[in-house]
């Protein structure tokens, strides 16, 4: 399986989310909850943890995604992810980037093979 690269440039397919989704690993779920709990603050349970990647097209994403303006405006513009945008990298973008460089650097590695 080839990596699936999110509209703002994460690694669906790294992501523990997807992976437990995939496998159907109800640890990694559990595993995955927790530590996102920790990180951003909030309570995540493990059966919120079920995700086809950001790019698909049926409902099955992770909470966040489903309001996530990134996700929304590449679907909107109906490109693969937004290496693939005219208007890259917009506003929105680069401020995700600030948190995220390893997210630009998957964009800009599509973009210079495109």
């Amino acid at each position: 399986m080839g990596k699936m690269i999110s509209y703002c440039g994460l690694v669906c397919s790294d992501c523990g989310a997807y992976l437990a989704t995939k496998t159907n690993d109800n640890n990694l779920r559990k595993q995955q909850a927790e530590e996102w709990s920790k990180q951003f603050g909030t309570q995540i349970k493990p059966e919120d943890i079920n995700c086809n990647g950001c790019t698909t097209k049926d409902k099955m994403s992770f909470n966040y995604c489903n309001v996530c303006e990134i996700r929304k405006c590449g679907q909107e513009k109906q490109v693969k992810n937004c290496a693939w945008c005219v208007e890259y990298a917009c506003e929105k973008l680069e401020k995700f980037f600030a948190m995220a460089p390893t997210a630009k650097a998957s964009l800009e590695e599509i973009r210079n093979n495109k």
